[in-house]
């Protein structure tokens, strides 16, 4: 059999130009089990290097103190670099420079800037405090006044729910970067053609700042329908028949998230895509093994590949 009878896992098997650069995202605990869960997870991923981990931060800021501890305790107790989400929803210019400012003294040099929705209501109507910054936009540009962190901001590979046009999101976009954002991290997807004919457009547009593909393997569809239907991101028909059925089968289901999301990856990388995001959900197994595909091998201390 040849290589181009393979299919796209089996292919990078036999090995892609190169293997990506990645970054993991995690949530801050809300009890000492969900802690022990989330360190588990971070000290699985941390030997295959990414570029950076981010942290979320909770809507309205609720999560502000454990998003801090967690930020903290990546940069006493490991070798990964942090980026600390940051959003501007219910909180004053005042109170979120303060926090940009703890972050700075803290050892943090990448923000994640985003506008954040209403708490408690994913999906909800946003309403701006009249002293806080409007958008991600002017949030970026808050960030950088006071320092010069790399500022990651979102992208959805799909018309976001509020905007007219994926024209509109484009010019969005560009004002984020003339703000000052230097990375963009796009919302998780499913149709690979559809994300790359959106690509193509931005790029066309004059963007030529990274933007990392996001990646959510996730072995629960009826979590993931109530995770997407509200911010509007489409779920192919193929993927809900794919877990048809499976309901009492955990294990069924999470062989076929990781192949989904490990065949999604492949594709993109022989497209020329060489930075992916995951969104781990503070699980590290799945990723592990999508990374493990891609060619991501842990390193030895003395730098060499275990």
């Amino acid at each position: 059999m040849t290589d181009t009878a393979l299919g796209p896992i089996a292919r990078a098997g036999a090995g892609l130009a190169a293997p990506p650069r990645v970054s993991f995202e995690f949530s801050p605990p809300k009890t000492e089990e969900a802690e022990v869960a989330l360190w588990e997870a971070i000290g699985r991923l941390a030997p295959l290097h990414p570029a950076f981990v981010s942290v979320t931060y909770g809507a309205g800021g609720s999560t502000r103190d454990r998003t801090h501890r967690t930020v903290s305790r990546l940069l006493a107790e490991t070798d990964l670099s942090p980026a600390a989400h940051l959003t501007c929803v219910d909180a004053s210019r005042a109170e979120v420079d303060e926090v940009i400012h703890d972050y700075w003294e803290a050892g943090v040099r990448h923000i994640v800037a985003l506008r954040g929705d209403p708490p408690g209501q994913i999906g909800g109507v946003y309403v701006p405090r009249p002293d806080g910054y409007l958008n991600a936009t002017e949030l970026t540009a808050g960030i950088r006044a006071i320092g010069p962190f790399e500022v990651s901001v979102s992208l959805y590979p799909q018309t976001h729910p509020e905007s007219g046009s994926i024209d509109h999101d484009i010019d969005v976009l560009k004002a984020k970067i003339d703000a000052g954002a230097t990375r963009a991290i796009t919302q998780f997807f499913y149709e690979v053609d559809g994300f790359l004919r959106f690509m193509d457009r931005v790029r066309k547009a004059g963007v030529t700042i990274p933007i990392s593909p996001g990646i959510m393997p996730v072995s629960n569809f009826k979590g993931l329908k109530r995770m997407a239907g509200p911010v509007g991101i489409p779920l192919p028909g193929w993927l809900g028949a794919l877990f048809e059925g499976l309901d009492k089968d955990p294990e069924t289901r999470r062989m076929i998230a990781a192949g989904v999301a490990a065949e999604m990856c492949v594709k993109l990388a022989e497209e020329g895509y060489s930075d992916f995001h995951f969104y781990t959900l503070n699980r590290a197994d799945l990723v592990y093994a999508i990374c493990r595909i891609l060619g991501l091998r842990e390193r030895t201390e003395a730098g060499g590949q275990g």
